[in-house]
């Protein structure tokens, strides 16, 4: 792990673009509840980048793990999200 972390040390901007995607995906799963209009989705968007530069600012200087814990809550929602696409195939193919 320790040479994941160096690695992610020695290239902030690939560290900012992870954690910036980790984020919108996050954003866009749980906290999206409808389609907003144009100028208020890229408000959002900007302000999630300002998060995303701040908890970079933390994985740099303070060393916190925010790019693993954000990895893990990613790997989580996928796996939510494929136990209900197979709960919703097994429901359709049990139907008469």
């Amino acid at each position: 792990m320790q040479h994941i972390t160096d690695w992610l040390y020695r290239h902030p901007v690939i560290t900012y673009l992870i954690i910036y995607i980790f984020l919108v995906y996050v954003y866009n799963n749980v906290f999206r509840v409808r389609k907003l209009p144009l100028l208020k989705d890229a408000l959002i968007y900007l302000l999630v980048g300002v998060g995303a530069f701040i908890l970079l600012l933390f994985q740099h200087d303070l060393g916190l793990p925010i790019v693993y814990c954000l990895a893990v809550a990613v790997f989580l929602m996928l796996l939510v999200r494929i136990r209900y696409y197979n709960e919703k195939r097994g429901q359709t193919k049990s139907k008469p």
